[in-house]
């Protein structure tokens, strides 16, 4: 029987990969590791699971008297807006964390880390293969979420070749869908509470640029296949994402028509936001056979809207019963 920790549990992405990670029988004991920075501690509230420990606490100084079997490092703050405000404490977070964390796996123990589609920057080739090595401005605006993820890589990947660490890193793409923050700051859940609030959905500049929307239910089920389901010998990143590519002035016509009186308009560009961003597949559906996003964006929009107008529905019953 296993010990895992999940650094970052409680937030979106963390909190699904948490329940996924519960559905295995062979885990004795599962640790998640949280400062709420960007977590929630309602994501993880429907969990009843005695296998299942929370602990608040900055990755960097995480303490545990025993060592674990699997480390998932999901701790980082992901949207723009947040680690823009403090570039300092997400490179440690980052990479500091992984160092720490590195610490309490057991020998022959495996080490997942969720790095991101940042790493490639503003690519000029698309879809952007692992062997992209991107077009990152390391003292951009961005740095400090595109260059800490791409340092952690290089820290375990280092770390894989000199000290034989079972590492498995997966490259995500533009996920979006249920818990995310209201105040997350990434597209669609602003599109979803600007909409939903009677506010203009905001574009930034001509929204002509394009993602590649995977939505979360088909993102951890790559994740599952990756990090611990399917058996192989690679020993390198993957990309994880919807390869089909849609505009966000697309996604925002999308949301005004799921929301009716919803309307758009435009402010200046973000900061080096990139063009496009898209992923070549090729190594994943040879790696995970069968997987694919198979919910396309329409459907995962409106899902993704369904749930926070059910969100905000709970919360005016909870103001309303005092």
């Amino acid at each position: 029987m296993k010990s895992v920790l999940v650094a970052g549990g409680a937030g979106f992405v963390g909190s699904h990969l948490v329940d996924r990670l519960l559905r295995r029988a062979d885990i004795a004991r599962l640790v998640v590791v949280d400062n709420l920075w960007s977590g929630l501690v309602d994501n993880l509230s429907h969990i009843r699971d005695p296998r299942f420990h929370f602990e608040p606490s900055d990755v960097e100084a995480v303490q545990s008297p025993h060592l674990f079997d699997e480390i998932y490092h999901l701790a980082s703050p992901a949207s723009p807006p947040w680690y823009m405000q403090q570039p300092e404490r997400t490179i440690s977070a980052n990479l500091i964390g992984a160092m720490r964390l590195r610490e309490l796996l057991k020998d022959g123990g495996r080490f997942c880390y969720t790095s991101s589609s940042e790493v490639y920057g503003d690519p000029i080739v698309s879809p952007q293969p692992e062997s992209y090595r991107g077009q990152v401005d390391c003292t951009g605006p961005r740095s400090s979420y595109d260059e800490s993820k791409r340092c952690t890589e290089a820290f375990l990947f280092e770390s894989q070749r000199v000290r034989n660490l079972d590492v498995r890193v997966v490259r995500p793409f533009n996920i979006y869908g249920p818990r995310t923050r209201a105040d997350d700051g990434r597209a669609v859940s602003n599109f979803a509470m600007q909409a939903l609030t009677g506010r203009p959905i905001t574009i930034y500049g001509d929204g002509l640029q394009s993602r590649s929307w995977g939505y979360i239910d088909d993102i951890i089920e790559g994740f599952e296949r990756f990090f611990w389901r399917d058996t192989f010998d690679y020993r390198g990143p993957l990309n994880i994402g919807n390869d089909r590519e849609i505009s966000v002035i697309d996604v925002a016509r999308h949301v005004c028509k799921l929301v009716p009186g919803s309307r758009i308009i435009h402010v200046d560009p973000a900061p080096q936001d990139p063009t496009n961003r898209c992923p070549d597949l090729t190594l994943a559906r040879q790696l995970l056979p069968g997987w694919s996003c198979h919910i396309p964006y329409e459907q995962g929009v409106k899902m993704t809207i369904d749930w926070f107008a059910n969100q905000m529905r709970r919360e005016r019953r909870a103001v309303s019963n005092g």
